[in-house]
């Protein structure tokens, strides 16, 4: 029988969230195991873009400097964007943010999700006090009052007081504690892909609301975006399929002129989108954080953020209750953090999904009404600036990571 190896806690996922909490938890000097099914790819620099990314709020960057990863990030690659430009294609309704309207530098920044992975476990290499196991597969979790005892694949047993699934929208962590996961599908895949412009994009996100779903383009360098053109999935099977001049083409009648001709496109994919939330986000010794808990239209692109809200919120929890003497694992100390973050996430899931449905509708009343409301809301100034603030992820009462770090 394989001897245990002992840890404060082990973390199941190492992809954004996961690793993020893994370095969070490992500069509070927690002895930590993470795993994760594959080993990241840290080489650079790369040519082609990532087709993958994600829109860091203001308070996410802040959390990425606090566990010193940001200036990873910066050495390979992130594009500041300082305007939004938002339109329904089926009527008049417009509305443009501009950071400098709020005093602020930027509104955030669209980085590749690989660059985020890459930069996190960078510095775990750094925290003597991080364990990472990977290539690895958790097999069997056994939990007890007194401990989690995890089974690898490799047949190595590891043991905590803590285990925390950051392990995704299939989280075998949540399959394991037997929390039901409730939500729907949208009917809608996302295509994403790396496209090429004629004209500078500068520094703006563009996104067109139409019946069959948002096209968004968020800007990478001065003439390239990311895409996500959420549709139908016969559609965006249909897009897969064309070939690069015919998929330019298509994406052009879309999206209009505002950027130029539609000059190059790199690989493209498709997912499915739904929303989901568990019932529970921990259970005895067990606590699940970003889409292992919930899923969200990418609309606003907030998954991610969430993700790192509920790592930041626990890591604060656990680390008062190292501090208070209490046993990570407890229940008590984990309803602290589950009540922390679900009112939060829930509030923005539904914002979310009522925007969804509010802009994928052509009905004429519908259709009247978020027109009227983009153009009333473009011409009140205060309005906008609250959009803003709440679009930097700057709300008051926020954890310690999500504050600016104590040497700016």
């Amino acid at each position: 029988m394989n001897r245990a190896e002992h840890f404060d806690l082990i973390i199941v996922g190492g992809g954004m969230v996961g690793a993020a909490m893994a370095c969070a938890m490992g500069d509070r000097e927690l002895k930590v195991a993470l795993i994760e099914g594959r080993v990241p790819d840290l080489s650079w620099p790369k040519a082609a873009y990532e087709n993958r990314v994600s829109a860091i709020t203001r308070a996410s960057q802040y959390v990425f400097e606090n566990l010193n990863a940001w200036p990873q990030m910066v050495n390979r690659r992130v594009s500041a964007y300082r305007k939004m430009e938002v339109w329904d294609s089926t009527g008049g309704g417009h509305i443009h943010f501009d950071s400098a309207d709020i005093a602020e530098p930027d509104l955030g920044h669209i980085i590749e999700n690989s660059v985020i992975q890459a930069a996190l476990w960078e510095r775990l290499k750094q925290l003597p006090s991080v364990h990472c196991f990977a290539p690895a597969t958790p097999k069997q979790l056994q939990i007890t009052q007194q401990q989690v005892s995890l089974t690898l694949d490799d047949g190595r047993l590891l043991e905590a007081d803590l285990i925390v699934g950051a392990d995704g929208g299939r989280s075998w962590v949540r399959q394991q504690a037997g929390f039901e996961s409730k939500g729907w599908s949208y009917q809608q895949d996302a295509v994403v892909a790396t496209v090429g412009h004629e004209l500078s994009h500068q520094a703006c996100c563009w996104q067109r609301f139409a019946a069959d779903g948002p096209l968004a383009f968020l800007p990478l360098d001065e003439k390239t975006c990311s895409i996500v053109w959420s549709t139908s999935p016969e559609h965006a099977e249909q897009l897969l399929a064309l070939n690069e001049v015919a998929f330019l083409k298509a994406l052009q009648l879309s999206f209009g002129d505002s950027l130029g001709k539609m000059c190059t496109v790199g690989e493209r994919a498709a997912f499915p989108l739904r929303l989901a939330h568990t019932t529970r986000y921990t259970g005895l010794r067990l606590a699940l954080i970003g889409d292992a808990a919930h899923s969200i239209h990418p609309l606003a692109g907030q998954g991610v953020n969430l993700g790192l809200g509920d790592m930041s919120s626990l890591a604060d929890t656990l680390s008062a209750a190292k501090i208070r003497g209490e046993n990570i694992g407890d229940m008590a100390v984990l309803r602290r953090y589950e009540r922390a973050r679900k009112a939060d996430n829930v509030l923005m899931m539904g914002a979310m999904d009522g925007f969804k449905r509010l802009f994928s509708n052509d009905q004429p009343v519908l259709r009247f009404a978020r027109n009227l409301g983009l153009s009333v809301t473009d011409r009140i100034s205060p309005i906008k600036q609250l959009f803003m603030q709440q679009a930097l992820g700057l709300a008051s009462n926020r954890s310690s990571l999500a504050k600016p770090p104590s040497n700016v």
